[in-house]
C-alpha cells in the first residue's frame, strides 16, 4: 500500500497556502491498495501544533480512499503538521513539499488575520529600482562638504580604503531626482508602474543608508519640490514611487548622532543630555557604540525609544510626512534587524496615512518561517509586513538557468506558493539583482574574480555577451511571469554589467542601447501590462509538467490561464492542442499539436482569448518598424 500527500494538491488539501483565522479546511490522505509495499493501515493520526507549543493528535475520519480532516484555526500563527499511519512506509508527496512517514519533516501552515489585506494596485505590475546616484543626471549639482563631485559619468566607482583602512563612498556621479523625471518616458516604454528609489535623504555617502536627516532631500539629488514634482509626472504616467526606508541604523554623520559636529543639533554623541541620547545604546559613552554589523559610521538606533518612535510615527513623523505628499510606500531596508512591535507600529502609522500605501521588507529567505535574532517572526500573520524582496526565487532563477536544471526552481515555487499568503504572494518584489547583488549579466557570465582590483576591470567579451543575454532572456521570462511582481535593476534591461557593491552601482549608460535585450523587456512589459494583465496580476500558479530540465506551468484565473515552459533540455517536447494557441514571444500561431524546441522557452494562450483581449487591453505584439 502506498499513501499519498500533497499540499498544493486541493484534493488533499482544499485550500491552498497560507489560509486566514477561523477558515475551514480540510486534509485528506490518499491511499492506494494496490501499490508496492507488504503494509496495511487501519488508522491515520493528524499531529497538529503551533509554532513553539505541544502537538496535539486528532483521529482523522476513514473514507473509501483513504482519510480526512476538517478543522478551523482561531489563533494567528505559525503551524505544522504530519500524519502518523500504524506501519512504517514512506511515501514521497510532490516534489520538495514532504514526505509521509513515522518520523516525517512536517508541512507548513501560516494562519493570518481576516482583515489582512495587500493593495491592489501592486499586483499585476513591473516595479524599476534605481540607485539616484547613476541613473541619470539633469542640470548642475552642488558642492558637498568631504564629497566628491565625479565629472566622468560612467566611471569606476571608487572602492579602494583610505590611508585609515575605511572606503568612504563619498564619491558622486551627479544622478538626481530631475534625472529621474526627465526618463519617465523611457520607464513608461518599460510598462514600469512602480518605481523604488534607494534612499533619497540627506547623507554623507553615495548610497544613503548613512542617514543624516530623515526629513530633507539630499541637496546632491534636489529640493522637496523636485520630489513633489517627480511625484506628480510619475503619477500622470501611471507610476507610483516607493522610497527605501532605513530606520534600523542612522549615520554617524547625522542630525542626531553629530559625531563631528556638522549639524547644528547636539547629537547623542556629543552629550547625554542630547534629545536623541536615548536613540543609541553606549558601552561606555561617548566612543564605544551598538552599530549595525559593527560597522561604526552606522550606529544602531534603540527601536524602543519612545521619542523615536514618536518621531518616525506620530502624526507629524516622519513616515506620515512623505506619504503625505503621495509617495506609495516603503521599501523596509533590513527588515530582520526590526523588532516585531516596531514592524506592527510602522504598519499602523502608513496605513494611517493612507490604507492602500506598501509596506515592502527587505528579507532574503522564507519570510513566512524566518528566525531572527533567536526570534521567530511574524512578518505575514497580518499586523507587519505586505511583502517582501523575493530573494528565494531569485537564486532559484539562477541556480536553473545556470545549470539548465529545474528542480531547484520547481522546489522553490512549490514552497511559496505552500508557505505565504496569497495575497503576499501577488505582490511579491521578484528581482535578478539589486544594488546588493552582482549584475545578472555577469552572474551569468560566469566569470570569477579574485578581489576587487580585478574586478573593477574584468568585462565579458562579446561572445560570453552573447550566451549570457541569451540566459537573461530566459530569466527574465521566468520573472515576469511567475506570481508576484517583476522588478528591474536600472541597468539590466541594457546590458550593464558589474560584480558586487560598488560594480553592481555604475553609472546608467546612456550612450549605447543594447536593443536586442531591451526589445526583449519591452515585449514583456506589453504582454504582462497588457493581454495578460488578468492572468498575471492574481492568477494561480500551477505546475503542469516537470523533469529534470524541462518546466511547464500555468498561471490560471477561472476558465482561462496562460502556459509558460522553459527547457534546457536537447529533446523536445509534445503538447496536444484541443485549439488554436499563439506562441507569444515569436507570435506564431500553432494548432493541433505544439512542439516545444529544444534549448528554447515561450508563452502559449488560446488564441481565442489572445484576439479578444489584446484588443481590448492593447496587449498585441507591437510591430517593429
Amino acid at each position: 500500500m502506498t499513501v499519498y500527500f500533497d499540499p498544493l494538491d486541493r484534493l488533499c488539501k482544499s485550500r491552498t497556502g497560507a489560509i486566514s483565522r477561523s477558515t475551514e479546511i480540510t486534509f485528506q490522505v490518499f491511499r492506494d491498495e494496490c501499490g508496492e509495499g507488504n503494509f496495511s493501515a487501519d488508522c491515520c493520526t493528524f499531529v497538529f501544533c503551533r509554532d513553539g507549543e505541544m502537538p496535539t493528535e486528532f483521529p482523522m475520519q476513514r473514507t473509501e480512499n483513504g482519510w480526512k480532516i476538517s478543522l478551523r484555526i482561531h489563533r494567528e500563527g505559525l503551524y505544522f503538521y504530519h500524519f502518523r499511519l500504524d506501519y512504517k512506509y514512506l511515501s514521497r508527496g510532490r516534489l520538495g513539499i514532504g514526505e509521509i512517514n513515522d518520523f516525517p519533516a512536517s508541512f507548513q501552515l501560516t494562519v493570518y488575520a481576516e482583515e489582512f489585506q495587500t493593495p491592489d494596485w501592486m499586483k499585476g505590475g513591473i516595479m524599476y529600482q534605481i540607485f539616484p546616484d547613476r541613473f541619470c543626471k539633469q542640470g548642475d549639482i552642488p558642492a558637498g562638504e568631504g564629497k566628491e563631485l565625479r565629472s566622468d559619468w560612467g566611471g569606476t566607482p571608487h572602492y579602494r580604503p583610505n590611508e585609515c583602512g575605511k572606503v568612504l563612498n563619498n564619491d558622486f556621479f551627479g544622478g538626481n531626482l530631475n534625472g529621474i523625471r526627465s526618463k519617465l518616458g523611457y520607464l513608461k516604454r518599460l510598462n514600469v508602474s512602480v518605481l523604488y528609489l534607494n534612499p533619497i535623504f540627506e547623507a554623507f555617502s553615495n548610497h544613503r543608508y548613512d542617514t543624516g536627516d530623515y526629513r530633507k532631500v539630499d541637496p546632491l539629488l534636489g529640493t522637496e519640490a523636485d520630489l513633489d514634482l517627480l511625484i506628480s509626472e510619475a503619477k500622470a504616467c501611471g507610476i507610483r514611487i516607493i522610497l527605501d526606508g532605513v530606520f534600523n541604523h542612522t549615520g554617524d554623520d547625522s542630525r542626531y548622532f553629530n559625531k563631528y559636529g556638522r549639524y547644528d543639533s547636539v547629537g547623542a554623541y556629543q552629550s547625554q543630555q542630547s534629545p536623541y541620547a536615548d536613540w543609541y545604546h553606549f558601552h561606555p559613552f561617548p566612543d564605544v557604540y551598538d552599530s549595525w554589523w559593527g560597522i561604526t559610521t552606522l550606529p544602531a538606533v534603540n527601536e524602543a525609544s519612545p521619542s523615536y518612535q514618536e518621531f518616525l510615527f506620530g502624526e507629524d513623523g516622519v513616515i506620515r510626512h512623505w506619504l503625505s505628499r503621495g509617495i506609495a510606500g516603503y521599501r523596509l531596508d533590513v527588515a530582520d534587524e526590526l523588532p516585531d512591535f516596531f514592524l506592527e507600529k510602522l504598519r499602523t502609522a502608513v496605513k494611517t496615512e493612507n490604507t492602500d500605501a506598501l509596506v515592502l521588507g527587505e528579507v532574503w529567505e522564507d519570510a513566512s518561517n524566518k528566525i531572527a535574532y533567536n526570534t521567530r517572526r511574524k512578518y505575514f500573520l497580518g499586523r507587519e509586513l505586505d511583502s517582501v524582496m523575493n530573494y528565494p526565487l531569485k537564486d532559484a532563477i539562477i541556480s536553473a538557468v545556470s545549470s539548465e536544471k529545474v528542480r531547484p526552481l520547481r522546489e522553490t515555487m512549490a514552497t511559496l506558493v505552500d508557505h505565504y499568503p496569497k495575497q503576499v504572494l501577488d505582490c511579491l518584489m521578484n528581482i535578478l539583482g539589486t544594488h546588493d547583488t552582482a549584475r545578472i549579466l555577469t552572474v551569468f557570465g560566469g566569470k570569477i574574480c579574485m578581489g576587487k582590483d580585478e574586478m573593477a576591470v574584468t568585462y565579458l567579451t562579446e561572445e560570453e555577451r552573447a550566451r549570457a543575454e541569451s540566459k537573461v532572456r530566459t530569466a527574465a521570462l521566468l520573472l515576469y511571469t511567475m506570481p508576484g511582481v517583476p522588478c528591474i535593476y536600472y541597468g539590466d534591461e541594457n546590458g550593464a554589467e558589474g560584480y558586487g557593491d560598488p560594480f553592481c552601482r555604475r553609472c546608467f549608460d546612456w550612450q549605447h542601447t543594447n536593443h536586442a535585450l531591451l526589445d526583449h523587456y519591452e515585449l514583456l512589459g506589453r504582454l504582462r501590462s497588457g493581454v495578460l494583465s488578468d492572468l498575471l496580476k492574481d492568477g494561480d500558479y500551477r505546475e503542469i509538467f516537470g523533469d529534470h530540465s524541462c518546466l511547464v506551468y500555468e498561471r490560471r484565473k477561472g476558465k482561462d490561464a496562460v502556459y509558460v515552459f522553459v527547457n534546457f533540455s536537447t529533446l523536445e517536447y509534445r503538447i496536444p492542442l484541443r485549439e488554436p494557441y499563439r506562441e507569444l514571444l515569436s507570435d506564431t500561431l500553432h494548432d493541433g499539436v505544439f512542439h516545444i524546441p529544444r534549448q528554447s522557452c515561450g508563452i502559449l494562450l488560446k488564441e481565442k482569448y489572445y484576439v479578444t483581449h489584446s484588443t481590448k487591453k492593447g496587449g498585441a505584439r507591437k510591430k517593429e518598424k
